[in-house]
């Protein structure tokens, strides 16, 4: 619980929220770090993602996503496009600094009445996984989220079976919360859903963490991590 206070009935309630509200929805434009870049989804990336996600030639990472693998470059450019029209999951490519796509991530379930987002849709190309560009691509969205657009909550949600992913949204600050019993269907199966969040009080804190993770001095000549990133 975020904090109460007594009405004058002698009922605890929650205490006001400060700040003007709808907040701004987020913008269709970048986000540049050292690591890594996003961009809007656009049909221009199809074909670097397809490749790049061929490289899971056994399709492992498409287990809990709700569509996919492509069955070939026509079906991923189908999937750019309508992905591309989309507001609301609001698509982003992760690209390296030179501009090759590595993966896609998005908005979604933005609920700007209530400073409310998710973070979702997360497809990872294996050469992208387990980087300090993947955790850049994390920190620079809910950077956005929070410094840029002022929103109080920042979810992450997956399914409850989705090991790797519980461990990713933890290992980034996200709290657990709970699980959704039989929340949806997903390509024909039950998917019970775990629920994560990082409130507006958490981010200062979060930030300096990213901040100290990703400087140049925390990795060794081959790149490898000298702190993992809940030690610093």
């Amino acid at each position: 619980m975020t904090g109460t206070r007594i009405n004058d009935f002698g009922q605890p309630v929650g205490l006001p929220v400060d700040g003007s509200f709808p907040r701004p929805r987020p913008p269709r434009s970048g986000l540049a770090g050292r690591y890594v870049r996003l961009e809007p989804l656009t049909v221009a990336h199809a074909a670097g993602l397809f490749e790049v996600f061929a490289e899971d030639t056994e399709g492992h990472g498409w287990t809990y996503l709700p569509r996919g693998p492509f069955a070939d470059l026509a079906d991923a450019t189908g999937w750019a496009e309508a992905s591309e029209a989309s507001e609301d999951p609001l698509f982003y490519t992760i690209l390296s600094p030179e501009g090759t796509p590595l993966g896609v991530c998005s908005y979604l379930r933005i609920d700007p009445a209530n400073g409310v987002i998710e973070v979702g849709n997360i497809h990872l190309a294996p050469r992208l996984q387990k980087t300090p560009a993947a955790t850049e691509a994390m920190a620079l969205m809910m950077a956005r989220a929070f410094d840029e657009l002022g929103y109080r909550r920042y979810e992450w949600k997956c399914d409850a079976l989705n090991t790797p992913s519980r461990r990713a949204a933890q290992r980034l600050g996200f709290k657990y919360e709970g699980t959704f019993r039989q929340a949806v269907v997903v390509k024909g199966r039950n998917r019970d859903t775990a629920w994560f969040s990082v409130i507006d009080g958490e981010w200062p804190a979060l930030k300096e963490r990213f901040t100290r993770w990703l400087d140049p001095s925390n990795f060794d000549a081959e790149g490898r991590q000298l702190q993992r990133l809940e030690a610093c």
